[in-house]
């Protein structure tokens, strides 16, 4: 299970740090990844991070200003965003691979997806 939090109102230029906590399996298990739906569209990659970190992928839209950083012993995973802008607002979601095949911006290639967390980004 995928409990993602800590999204909320953001101020343009700042910063803001969402956490995807797994629990019933440990996190080193798997691929983990965020995606964003904003409304009226369709669900879309931001980042992903391989099983040990060693790996980073993200989206074009947001390589320079998001990190995808992990915590295994803490069972957590991390978006840090830093100078948002109003187009990143959405519903951020977590999600994980234990399969570890596809590509990484893939939809289908997640098992399991957290609950979703609003991120608002205000000019």
């Amino acid at each position: 299970q995928l409990q993602a939090s800590g999204g909320g109102l953001a101020q343009a230029g700042g910063s803001l740090r969402l956490s995807c906590a797994a629990s019933g399996r440990a996190l080193s298990s798997y691929v983990m990844g965020w995606f964003r739906q904003a409304p009226g569209k369709e669900r879309e990659f931001v980042a992903a991070i391989s099983r040990t970190g060693g790996n980073v992928y993200y989206a074009d839209s947001v390589k320079g200003r998001f990190t995808i950083p992990r915590d295994n012993a803490k069972n957590t995973m991390y978006l840090q965003m830093s100078s948002p802008k109003s187009e990143d607002t959405a519903v951020y979601y977590c999600a994980a691979d234990q399969d570890g095949g596809g590509n990484y911006d893939s939809l289908g290639r997640y098992d399991y997806w957290g609950q979703g967390t609003l991120v608002t980004v205000s000019s």
